[in-house]
């Protein structure tokens, strides 16, 4: 799809050449890893778009620009407090009450999907 994958030091999961290989399949080459958050926020060209149960814009009023970078926390533990303190948006995925999140990989596909439904991004 053109979308480039951020990973940033350190990671909750090993990240050798095989679990790579396996994980990032036709992505490898748009995969870039980052020592840590500082050369992450380095090369964030635009707006950072955090998804967090904690956002205070819900999905559906959400408005995308193309140079987005949109970021997902850790599963069990989402993002820092200086990581949302840093977001230009937070944007959380409305839920039903009795759920208490999604999936990383479910989050970032609905995520990314309305992300490029918005800026016309997806392949023609």
């Amino acid at each position: 799809m053109g979308v480039a994958v951020d990973l940033i030091e350190p990671m909750g999961f090993p990240w050798g050449d095989r679990a790579r290989k396996r994980a990032a399949m036709d992505y490898e080459p748009e995969t870039i890893r980052h020592a840590d958050w500082t050369a992450f926020e380095a090369r964030i060209p635009g707006r950072l778009v955090l998804f967090t149960t904690r956002g205070g814009t819900r999905l559906p009023e959400a408005r995308f620009t193309p140079g987005d970078t949109l970021l997902f926390g850790a599963e069990s533990s989402g993002v820092p407090d200086f990581v949302h303190d840093r977001a230009d948006a937070a944007v959380r995925i409305p839920l039903r009450p009795e759920l208490r999140s999604l999936n990383l990989a479910v989050a970032t596909g609905i995520g990314l999907a309305e992300a490029l439904r918005q800026t016309e991004g997806f392949p023609q």
